[in-house]
């Protein structure tokens, strides 16, 4: 039905509606048409004008193709038609067929889709869940509702409200639709009346084909030409009491296909306290069926889901005998049991046991009226065991110990847990492990047993002796542990140092038999600062008391890693230095940096290297150079600079992406640069290890670096109180300027204003300046044009003058090439810094005072006041 219900649609919009100018253009296109936005009137109307337009289903199947609506709104279209309500989509006889049937005359509206709205059992109450079989009608994901397209079943008993088809073909064509009256006949054009009502299907059939073949002679004889086909159209309704024990019990209309799980959905299905075990079905004042939810749920079988007839009643009574399963089942809960079941069957319902059930013994709580009873069950009895109502059953957990374990640890091949099987011994279960490894020490074992009180105990076993027959084998209890020691458990771990210039310093395992050239191989070699004629080894001594710590070795190694002598052969915990090369220095930079003819950076080329010779390599001076205005920047100690391991990694990237540009590399080209790409990963991982180390130990640490970072934050607190040059130099904590004074260096080389350089140092060498800054405490900090002899009082005027907070016997000067000179008071006269071209006058602030509370004052006077008594009594 609901096929030709929506091909009937398709037609409809596609050809003869009139709608709303708004609505025309998209229900003109299928493709368009939106089923959520159509009312029920106009469903009504489709189906009202297709009845009359007389085109075949085939015609109607190959428009609705053609026009092609979407596969999503046919979906909603057959809900819409199953939700309709009576009367807004009456369904044309000339197409329904046998086996497409619809709910005639239900008042309101589809029971069965009103309950698709039902509350799932999330919302149930915790008694309700724990009830086996109640979910089953309180899940809208279950479906209940009547199946309106099976086979007419030939036992179906018509009566009023049934439509019958009647469709003769053949040499006679004729088609009959038929509505069963409330006498229970039909009246076939030409024949008259026929009583159907009360006849199963099969016999109305017999009885219709016997009336019409009185006026189709071709129906009969031995060789008819024509046939009868008579299928039930559009059903009737039923009505059904529900009774007893229901959610919700009542008087309901249903399809005359409706069973009883049908009307139990449409009742809400028992309540707790209704029975699912035993539901009667009475009809014309007789039980005709007993209905058992449970052989549904756990054996699916359905055969006392009989189909019901007008007016009969559903009673659910209550239920007599509930237990309770508890603990460990599979599926735990209250279960309903009959007269005679077992314990057995209450096993089935419940699935059985979890895995970690305890499966020997069975305790029951049980009510007897006045106190409370326990009783054991073992479950070899348990099908003798009479259930009662109210029981509650308790299935404990199995304990979680072994009952067969022994294990086997240490020096074996396959440590781990084994069973414990009759007979088995200290022998045995070494085989099972695989055997000892090398290592194993043979002179004790260890044997840990747990008593029956759960302590712990252990026995020394001497396993040499037992596996060379000399000792009695030991038998193993359960839980027993078996622990073989290695020899390496019993010592400490050999190792050997190296340190020094080698390229990979630091600890390696020690091998016996183990040389110098060899230690020296796994370091990767000397660096080209290594002196290679003399390394030394510490050696631990062994003499106890003697006041020796280590004994010193010196060995002769050349650079094809050739030991000369007799030391040669490492011993533990051997450690080996390798000294630089005497006078030995890697290249140190200097820069040149200003007025300079040739600035840049420079190589030292010897250690009293001078500003007058980095001078001169940088071609002197320009014309324009401002010789009081050099400066001199020099790191500081806590400059942090690239380490050597950095610093050649720097370098190997270089080359790396040099060689990696080529666009062809010779084979000394390809060793190399695969050589460097090793080299990379190797300093990578060592920068990480370096890393975590550094911040796991970096608690330990805190107490050696508080000094340090203790003179940080004073750097830094000098650096906030001052500004310009000098805080972003002289006050940076990695580096700081140094007072030169070139006139002098120039004039006097080599003397002690002619500082020796060190690496880093840059020396900066400006154009003339011709300002002076101002700074701090003025009211309006500024730049001004140097006057020739002004003094610093005069610059501190063009910016102001002094602020109220300015500390003006404290006002000092930074001179260009770093140094500075302070204000000087004698006998209330103040000599003020000479001012210099590029100079920066700096006016600090007075010093933050708190005033004194009213508390406070109060607290003097009262202490002034307690002086005064005790002097005031003190003299006479």
């Amino acid at each position: 039905m609901l096929k030709n219900l929506l091909i009937l649609m398709v037609f409809t919009i596609a050809v003869a509606l009139p709608l709303a100018p708004g609505q025309a253009q998209s229900l003109n296109d299928i493709r368009n048409v939106k089923i959520d936005q159509l009312s029920d009137e106009q469903l009504q109307q489709f189906l009202k004008r297709a009845e009359a337009s007389g085109l075949n289903q085939q015609q109607l199947e190959a428009l609705a193709i053609q026009r092609g609506m979407p596969a999503a709104e046919i979906a909603k279209l057959r809900k819409r038609l199953l939700t309709l309500k009576p009367g807004k989509g009456a369904t044309s006889s000339a197409f329904s067929g046998g086996e497409d049937r619809k709910l005639n005359e239900i008042a309101g509206e589809d029971i069965f889709s009103s309950l698709e709205t039902r509350d799932t059992t999330e919302v149930l109450t915790e008694e309700q869940k724990k009830l086996f079989g109640y979910s089953l009608f309180h899940h809208k994901k279950l479906d209940f509702s009547p199946n309106f397209n099976m086979a007419t079943p030939k036992s179906y008993v018509v009566g009023p409200g049934d439509e019958l088809l009647i469709e003769v073909y053949g040499a006679s064509q004729q088609s009959y639709n038929l509505k069963v009256g409330p006498e229970g006949t039909i009246i076939i054009p030409m024949l008259g009346v026929v009583s159907v009502g009360g006849l199963s299907i099969d016999a109305a059939s017999s009885r219709l084909k016997a009336k019409l073949a009185t006026i189709y002679s071709t129906l009969q004889g031995p060789n008819p030409s024509s046939f009868t086909q008579i299928t039930l159209g559009n059903i009737r309704t039923i009505k059904v009491n529900m009774v007893g024990e229901l959610e919700k019990p009542g008087t309901y209309s249903l399809p005359s296909f409706a069973t009883v799980f049908n009307a139990l959905y449409a009742a809400g299905g028992p309540t707790v306290k209704g029975t699912f075990r035993s539901i009667e079905i009475y009809r014309a004042n007789k039980l005709v069926s007993s209905v058992d939810i449970y052989d549904f749920l756990v054996k699916g079988q359905t055969s006392q889901n009989i189909r019901l007839e007008d007016n009969d009643f559903v009673i659910v009574q209550p239920a007599r005998t509930k237990v309770e399963l508890i603990g460990e089942w599979k599926r735990p809960g209250t279960y309903e049991m009959k007269e005679g079941e077992s314990m057995n069957t209450l096993l089935g319902f419940a699935g059985g046991f979890t895995a970690s059930a305890y499966t020997e013994r069975l305790s029951v709580k049980r009510k007897t009226g006045i106190k409370l009873r326990m009783e054991d069950i073992a479950i070899a009895q348990a099908s003798s065991f009479e259930l009662k109502n109210g029981d509650e059953i308790f299935a404990a957990s199995a304990l979680e110990l072994f009952e067969n374990r022994v294990q086997l640890s240490g020096a074996v091949v396959r440590p781990g847990a084994y069973a414990l099987t009759p007979g088995l011994t200290v022998k045995g279960i070494l085989e099972k492990g695989g055997g000892l490894l090398g290592s194993a020490f043979l002179t004790r074992a260890t044997l840990y047993r747990t008593n029956p009180d759960f302590t712990l105990a252990a026995q020394a076993i001497d396993l040499g002796a037992i596996l060379n027959g000399g000792a009695t084998d030991v038998e193993l209890r359960n839980e027993d542990v078996l622990n073989i020691l290695s020899v390496y458990d019993l010592r400490e771990e050999l190792f050997v140092q190296v340190y020094g210039e080698v390229n990979q310093p630091g600890v390696y395992p020690y091998a016996e038999g183990m040389t110098v050239e060899d230690l020296i191989a796994r370091a990767s070699g000397f660096k080209e600062s290594a002196t290679s004629s003399v390394l030394e080894i510490a050696r631990r001594t062994g003499e106890i008391g003697s006041g020796r710590i280590a004994t010193i070795l010196t060995v002769k190694v050349d650079n094809q890693l050739k030991v000369s002598g007799d030391t040669n052969f490492l011993k533990p915990f051997d450690q080996i230095f390798v000294r630089s090369t005497p006078g030995f220095r890697k290249q140190q930079l200097v820069e040149v940096v200003g007025e300079l003819n040739y600035p840049g950076k420079y190589a030292i080329d010897a250690v009293n290297m001078r500003v007058s010779d980095l001078i001169k390599r940088a071609g002197g001076l320009r014309p324009d150079a401002y010789l009081p205005g050099a400066t001199l920047v020099r790191r500081t100690e806590f400059f942090k600079g690239l380490s050597d391991t950095e610093k050649e990694r720097l370098l190997m990237v270089d080359l790396l992406n040099s060689l990696r540009s080529k666009n062809e590399l010779t084979e000394a080209e390809k060793l190399q640069l695969n050589r460097i790409d090793d080299g990379l990963v190797t300093m990578e991982r060592e920068k990480m290890i370096a890393f975590l180390e550094k911040n796991i130990n970096q608690d330990d640490k805190g107490i050696q670096q508080g000094s340090s970072q203790f003179r940080q934050e004073r750097l830094v607190e000098l650096s906030e109180s001052t500004e310009g040059q000098a805080k972003k130099l002289q006050f940076n904590k990695e580096k700081e300027l140094v007072g030169i004074d070139l006139e002098k260096i120039i004039t006097q080389p080599g003397s002690k204003f002619d500082l020796i350089l060190q690496e880093g140092d840059v020396l900066e060498v400006p154009k003339a300046l011709q300002t002076v800054r101002v700074r701090g405490e003025v009211l309006y900090p500024s730049t001004s044009v140097f006057e020739g002899r002004s003094d610093l009082m005069n610059y501190v005027s063009k910016s102001g003058g002094f602020s109220d907070d300015a500390r003006k016997r404290k006002a000092y000067v930074i001179y260009p090439n770093g140094k500075v000179d302070r204000t000087r008071s004698f006998l209330f006269v103040k000599s003020y810094p000479k001012v210099v071209p590029g100079s920066e006058i700096f006016v600090p602030s007075k010093p933050s005072r708190e005033r004194m509370s009213a508390q406070g004052w109060i607290g003097l006077a009262t202490s002034l006041s307690t002086l005064a008594i005790i002097i005031r009594t003190l003299i006479p």
